[in-house]
């Protein structure tokens, strides 16, 4: 499949049975959703997806599960986040053998590389396969920047064409499109900047909360792109409490628990993460259901009434 990195791309949970299994059934309900609300690709295998603590055989049941379901209708994306470039290499050739349509690769798991270990890294897996590469460019939680000079060396490398941009720092995606222009696109990796880095010229956004919240994601990146600003900004300042929810240690587990308060997820997750109890519980869920409660009608933006061009923001 021919596509582009742009639109609404999320970042899809596993669904777990309380007796640990995967729940197809509760995956495919959640991807329906995702797909009615007009998302543009699906990610699996990343943090949100419980990759670390999936079997090689799970990942390849989800994948070809989504693919079967999906019918070429959106890319599927498969991530890559292993400690080794030979794991890496096996994991760009299972997805390239499963169907997938792309990767989102992340630096080395677990070791910090120099300049010239991390450049090799991504070229080494970019010459093994003709998939396309989006890097996810995450320094705060993965502890490894991926530098404008990195990206100058990865230009040699024609699958490597986009970035899930999760430095946190809003004015990166100035400096990628001004260096690169339209080399690379840029897709927003973090909830709660999602309106400021589209504004600023991303091209989209892989979200989290989007998997509890797919129509209110989608009206909002179609309301930014579209240069309705003032609309957005309403709906943003709505979804604000729940996007921060992205950007917590625990973010599986509050996602997870925001997907069964909508109806199309639940709240099980894979040891080591346990289920939340308590106070921190009733707090999260206090959260999503005021959420829920005040949650804006965005179905005259989803149901195709209204014609959308994207406008030029900057």
């Amino acid at each position: 499949m021919t596509f582009q990195w742009k639109g609404v791309m999320p970042a899809l949970t596993t669904k777990f049975t309380e007796n640990d299994e995967l729940d197809f059934a509760l995956f495919e309900k959640n991807l329906d959703a995702q797909l009615a609300a007009g998302i543009e690709g699906v990610i699996l295998g990343g943090t949100l997806g419980e990759a670390s603590v999936l079997t090689i055989e799970e990942k390849e049941r989800l994948i070809k599960f989504a693919i079967d379901k999906i019918q070429g209708r959106v890319p599927v994306i498969l991530n890559i986040a292993e400690g080794s470039t030979k794991l890496a290499l096996e994991q760009a050739a299972l997805g390239k053998q499963w169907g997938v349509d792309g990767l989102m690769m992340l630096p080395p798991m677990r070791y910090v590389p120099d300049h010239r270990e991390l450049v090799t890294y991504f070229k080494t897996i970019a010459d093994s396969t003709d998939l396309p590469i989006m890097i996810y460019n995450n320094p705060v939680d993965y502890k490894t920047l991926v530098t404008l000079d990195a990206f100058e060396e990865l230009t040699a490398c024609s699958n490597i064409t986009a970035v899930k941009e999760s430095t946190r720092d809003v004015s990166n995606v100035t400096r990628m499109k001004t260096r690169f222009g339209d080399r690379y696109a840029v897709l927003c990796g973090v909830d709660t900047l999602t309106l400021e880095e589209l504004v600023a010229g991303a091209d989209g956004l892989v979200a989290g909360l989007v998997c509890a919240f797919p129509a209110e994601t989608v009206a909002l990146y179609k309301l930014i792109k579209a240069g309705r600003l003032a609309e957005a900004i309403e709906i943003y300042r709505w979804f604000l409490p729940l996007l921060e929810l992205d950007i917590h240690v625990k973010l599986v587990q509050y996602i997870k628990l925001a997907e069964q308060q909508t109806g199309i997820g639940s709240e099980y997750v894979r040891a080591p993460r346990l289920t939340l109890v308590g106070e921190e519980r009733e707090r999260i869920l206090h959260l999503i259901n005021k959420g829920i409660s005040d949650r804006p009608d965005v179905s005259h933006i989803i149901n195709g009434k209204e014609a959308f061009i994207e406008s030029a923001l900057l």
